[in-house]
């Protein structure tokens, strides 16, 4: 076969081949079938483009070529003409390990290992709050008045109804205004936009130790590297901070100052200011996570979020109405001044558009109406109650777990979550297992550290619960299970 032979020549010769070949044989390389046919490489890629569309052959990036299984025909065995009724057998991916080796999303914090709790089982391990507290009146009605409305489903402006936007600005507070919103689908996509607009594969970012798993998970998939600082009873320390600034170079913080999750603890007022000079001093951005604004306990005002008292675009604030609203109401903002708003503005148009606009309609209806409120309000007394019974039943039938990350005897001022650490001796993710079998689901705490946590810790739930009964026999199986092990096996 001289230079001037065409792919279609070259297609029956390989045709020939591979009916003297088993499924699964590898044929020549692309550079042999160049030398022993004397072609160009692009009569071989047509000639190989040609069978695999056939589906003679599978084609394997970084492998090679390989004989198909053998199909079904129609028109007999060797008839050369597909039938109706081919079966395709299972795809052969392997290649694709090869393929993907330069990247890589790490869910291994945010999928639980033990699969779904059991039918009946109590649900203490969850982020959102029970479908009684929910405002799903206000929510239908409002979603409703949205899709009639005659622009409902109009393409939204890529920031996000100007009308929300001021919403959140006001909401915020300080100077901030409008255009300095941009609206998210929910506080994880407003994380997921924010790393990865700010920091550059393989970056340094500073991170509580211990903190919320699902920016871990963001931060590593936007190719990032957590490193953890301490925190204690007053949040995040700026001793600490500063040390990890210098040694590391990092550029970015992600923080959550107000009822931190898990440990609920609330960042004091003079670490607050020294947290943004420390920040400004090193050239590095804030990420605010203040998913927890509309979660106050009503026991004092809940504090101005980091980015109200920002003059120089140090936070990046990032805020969501899924926690007190429900987990589908997935609608959230990102606040922040200078190139960096327009940086994340790019990566929100890359990545899906604009939010859909009936959502933001409903949302910018429930927030507009007088019913927000009193809903905070609400919700805030029914966390403070579930609070409580929560932390006296914990203490009543799990002795030996004490609660962490706040003052000696102190509650939660806010937050949906308790912070339990375990009795010497306990792997938290041996009593989550036995929890689970004895019907009560609590998350392992060694899911909210970067690295190794320094001990066993839980965090319990209490706003997922049907009622304060349902919370009470939830500590009672899990004090069974923590009896279950014994010791020796804990």
């Amino acid at each position: 076969m001289n230079d001037g032979s065409t792919s279609g020549e070259l297609a029956d010769s390989l045709r020939t081949l591979v009916s003297r070949l088993s499924p699964g044989d590898r044929l020549p390389s692309s550079r042999e079938l160049i030398k022993e046919y004397r072609v160009g490489p692009a009569t071989v890629a047509r000639a190989i483009a040609a069978l695999a569309a056939e589906g003679a052959v599978v084609t394997r990036p970084g492998s090679g070529t390989y004989v198909a299984q053998r199909a079904r025909r129609g028109g007999g065995p060797g008839s050369g003409a597909p039938g109706d009724g081919d079966a395709i057998g299972a795809a052969d991916t392997s290649w694709q390990t090869v393929a993907l080796t330069d990247r890589v999303v790490d869910t291994h914090l945010i999928d639980d290992p033990l699969g779904p709790p059991p039918a009946g089982a109590i649900t203490m391990d969850g982020g959102y709050v029970h479908r009684s507290l929910q405002p799903t009146r206000a929510l239908s009605a409002a979603l409703a008045r949205a899709a009639r409305r005659p622009d409902a489903w109009d393409r939204a402006p890529a920031g996000g109804l100007t009308a929300l936007r001021t919403v959140f600005a006001r909401i915020v507070g300080g100077s901030v205004a409008p255009e300095d919103v941009l609206v998210t689908a929910g506080g994880q996509s407003a994380l997921s936009i924010a790393f990865r607009a700010i920091a550059g594969p393989g970056s340094a970012v500073l991170v509580e130790s211990p903190t919320y798993p699902r920016a871990l998970a963001a931060a590593r998939a936007a190719g990032l590297r957590p490193v953890p600082v301490p925190l204690d009873a007053d949040g995040l320390r700026p001793d600490m901070l500063a040390d990890a600034f210098a040694m590391t170079g990092a550029r970015l913080l992600y923080c959550q100052p107000t009822f931190q999750n898990p440990t609920g603890a609330v960042l004091s007022p003079e670490r607050r200011r020294q947290i943004l000079d420390v920040a400004r001093a090193s050239g590095a951005f804030v990420i605010e996570d203040d998913f927890a604004r509309h979660l106050g306990h009503g026991r004092g005002p809940v504090p101005r979020p980091l980015v109200a008292d920002d003059g120089d675009g140090t936070v990046v604030h990032v805020t969501s109405l899924t926690k007190p609203a429900a987990p589908s109401l997935r609608i959230g903002a990102l606040v922040a001044r200078g190139p960096v708003m327009e940086r994340m503005r790019a990566v929100r148009l890359v990545d899906d558009f604009f939010v859909t606009r009936p959502l933001q309609e409903a949302a910018l209806e429930v927030l507009s109406s007088p019913s927000w409120e009193r809903h905070v309000r609400a919700l805030g007394a029914a966390l403070r109650e579930r609070c409580a019974v929560l932390a006296s039943a914990i203490a009543r039938e799990a002795p030996g777990a004490t609660l962490s990350g706040l003052p000696p005897g102190g509650l939660p001022t806010g937050g949906l979550h308790l912070w339990v650490r375990l009795p010497p001796g306990v792997d938290d993710t041996v009593l989550t297992s036995a929890a689970r079998q004895r019907g009560v689901a609590v998350s392992a705490g060694s899911r909210y550290f970067a690295t190794e946590p320094p001990a066993a810790h839980l965090r319990i739930g209490f706003a997922a619960t049907a009622d304060h009964a349902e919370l009470t026999e939830g500590a009672r199986r899990l004090g069974a299970a923590l009896g279950d092990l014994g010791p020796g096996r804990m």
